[in-house]
């Protein structure tokens, strides 16, 4: 469910599109605000970043703006990363307008948390909300919906979700209010935009556009084998990149 099988960008992009599109969206902003530094980049970061004290004067668009914004390379690298990884199954499986309203609605619930209980002074910049909110709403089919998710992909979740939240509380200068907060918005989402949504099976996207009918294909259970074993190698390297992240930089 979460081991990226498609055999080029274009088609990843094809397959996910919403997926693809927030991450040219994260790292085109960085581009604009962190590496080149253009006047335009000044001013999108100065009227798009988060900051209690200008929401509670009005400006309210900064509690989706800075939905968009990250405060660094890694920063944007690793929530890109986050959603290579977690995005595209839920693409799927909840269409492209379910995953729009889950992962902003996500993000903004994070963020109407962190100006309602963070500091008046306080500002911040970052997709964490909205992808914790992913969490959420994996941990409610890990709860509620198990035939929609299965056993090796509750493992990774509820592992690599155990670690996140650990590291919530132990790293520094870390959005507390916008991981707590958008994980609990994804799971309160999580019963409407689960409506009608099917399993993940990427294995059926291959279609034959012949009028030949489809063959058996002998080698499909050393194909399933391998795909066991990828899960279980893509567990520890997930995990291996999430602390040495954690451990030697901002992850948020």
């Amino acid at each position: 469910m979460f081991v990226r099988n498609e055999r080029s960008i274009k088609e990843f992009m094809h397959l996910y599109p919403v997926v693809s599109w927030l991450i040219i969206i994260h790292l085109g902003l960085w581009l604009l605000t962190g590496f080149l530094q253009t006047p335009l980049g000044s001013f999108i970061e100065n009227w798009g970043k988060g900051v209690n004290f200008y929401i509670s004067q009005g400006e309210y668009w900064r509690l989706l703006t800075s939905i968009f914004l990250h405060a660094g390379l890694m920063h944007a690298l690793f929530n890109s990363f986050a959603l290579v990884l977690f995005g595209p199954a839920l693409e799927q499986m909840l269409g492209k307008w379910k995953f729009i309203f889950a992962y902003v609605g996500a993000g903004l619930v994070g963020n109407i948390a962190t100006f309602l209980l963070g500091p008046a002074i306080y500002a911040h910049v970052g997709a964490s909300g909205a992808i914790y909110g992913l969490f959420g709403i994996y941990v409610f089919m890990v709860a509620f919906r198990k035939q929609l998710i299965d056993q090796s992909s509750s493992q990774i979740i509820m592992t690599i979700f155990i670690i996140g939240l650990v590291m919530t509380f132990l790293r520094p200068g870390i959005n507390i209010y916008a991981h707590v907060f958008g994980f609990l918005g994804g799971f309160l989402l999580a019963p409407a935009v689960l409506t009608n949504a099917r399993p993940y099976m990427p294995w059926l996207r291959s279609h034959h556009h012949d009028n030949r009918s489809i063959q058996f294909d002998p080698n499909r259970w050393q194909k399933k084998q391998r795909n066991k074993n990828m899960f279980k190698y893509s567990l520890w390297i997930i995990l291996g990149i999430l602390v040495v992240l954690g451990l030697f930089g901002r992850i948020f």
